[in-house]
Formats: structure tokens, sequence, C-alpha cells
């Protein structure tokens, strides 16, 4: 007998439809298996697709992420997504935890209509970057190369966010110039009034070749910036084609408000 699992697209970390960061949304009522999780998120391929389960308190729920290559830990962008679906269909409530599969308890809360996320904090460590990977990027210096052990992904600081705007990668050529990480974050102070930094994220290696709008790297993009800036409060612009915007906080060594909002724009049933 063939299952119906109800099926969202939307669009993160965006006040407008078909900006920020599309995520696909699959609210469970019987479990997956992993290798179908997988298949569904293939077939939907955007950069993630949160599944989603009720656990046994009121406000609880079980929470997944797939990219269309692998099992993705944390996902910024699709549990903004997520939290927005289920606000949606319960208007009612206002608080909602979300556990992932390393256990972590997402505390998230919506208030004046925008979501903010509660997210942990890591920390970062010198780590050179390949002169091959910089090649690939089309970058000719940086400032500054750390690397982010619990999401592996390599985080550099350049001098000016024009270039980063213009930077136009050699995936193919990237994706071999490294081994041994899931992404690389490319970040620099913004020129624009209205944000403190800028980034990208490219992960041909775990997922496509750019996601739009990463909430995930703001574990450590967050702190980051934090100790550059001297500010516990920064406004953050992705400028990726789509484009998207959020908040953080640091609220202290290890918790981090992300706080922005997001459209539905698609509700379906998938067959499976």
């Amino acid at each position: 007998m063939k299952g119906l699992i109800e099926t969202y697209i939307v669009d993160s970390f965006t006040d407008k439809p078909f900006k920020g960061n599309p995520a696909g949304v699959c609210i469970l009522k019987n479990k997956l298996k992993d290798s179908q999780m997988l298949s569904i998120a293939k077939e939907l391929g955007l950069s993630e697709t949160a599944f989603i389960n009720k656990l046994d308190h009121l406000d609880t729920y079980g929470i997944r992420y797939f990219s269309p290559k692998m099992e993705i830990p944390l996902c910024g962008h699709a549990t903004l997504a997520s939290s927005k679906v289920i606000f949606e269909k319960n208007s009612s409530l206002t608080k909602i935890h979300f556990i992932t599969i390393q256990n972590l308890d997402l505390k998230i809360q919506c208030k004046d209509e925008k979501i903010l996320m509660e997210f942990p904090v890591y920390k970062t460590k010198p780590q050179d970057a390949p002169i091959a990977l910089l090649n690939a990027l089309g970058i000719e210096k940086v400032i500054n190369s750390v690397y982010n052990e619990e999401t592996e992904i390599l985080l550099l600081e350049i001098n000016d966010s024009q270039v980063l705007n213009d930077l136009t990668p050699d995936f193919e050529n990237l994706k071999s110039s490294h081994t041994s990480i899931n992404g690389v974050l490319v970040t620099a102070i913004s020129k624009q009034d209205n944000y403190d930094f800028e980034s990208r994220y490219f992960w041909p290696w775990s997922g496509t070749n750019e996601d739009p709008v990463t909430g995930a790297t703001h574990t450590f993009l967050a702190k980051y910036w934090s100790k550059q800036l001297n500010k516990t409060k920064m406004n953050s612009y992705q400028c990726s084609e789509r484009t998207g915007f959020m908040e953080v906080e640091l609220i202290n060594d290890d918790k981090l408000i992300i706080k922005s909002v997001a459209q539905i724009i698609l509700k379906g049933e998938l067959t499976i």
C-alpha cells in the first residue's frame, strides 16, 4: 500500500518568495528508512530536506536532515523551514523543541512573526587552506584560515566583500583540492550599512555546489565575527545568487540565537 507524506517547500532566511534558501519539509507519521529519506532528498533536489516526527511531549519533534548526497547532522535553514511549517499548522504554539540525530535540543520561539532558533556555539582552530583550494575558489589572499571540527568546515576570511560577491569557483577542481572537509565558508566584513559581515558557503563534497543561505555555519561564524568586531549581536548577509539574511546574537559561550523569517511556497503530498 502506498503512503502519503505531507510535504512542503519553504524559502528560509528571506521575506520574499524565491529568495533565501529553499528547504524541503516532510512531516512523518510513520518511520522511514535512511535510504528512503535520502531518496526523497534526491527527488526534491534541494540543498536539504528535513524529516520531522512528533515525539511524546506536546511541543517536541524529532528532526533529521538529508542533502541529496548524505545525512547532515545540523541544518539551520531546514530547521527554520520546519519551524515555519509547525507554527503555521499550530497557531496556538509559540515554542517548540527539535531533537537532532546528535541529540541536540534546539529550542525555537515564534515572536512578532519572526522565528528565533537557539543553536550551540562552536569554536574554530587555525588550519591552512591548500593552494589548490584557493586557486579553485579564485582567491589570491586570505586574512585568516580556520577550521570547525563539529561541522568539518573550513572558514576563510578575505578583505573585500565585493571580491566575495564576485567569486566564481571551479567546483570540479575545488572538490579535488581537499579530501577531509564538508565545505568551505568564505567571509568578509560587509560594506552595507545594515549588515556586519557577509559570507558564501561552497560544499560540493557533501551537498550542492553552493548553499544559498546557511544557518548552521553561524554556529562558529557568529563567534568568529564577535571576536573580530567586539559585538554580541550582529546582522549577517549571505551574498549568494538568491541572497538571504539573519540576525545572530551570542547569549554566552555555549548558546546562540539566530533570528529570521521564512516563506512557505508549496504544500503537497509525496507518494512512496
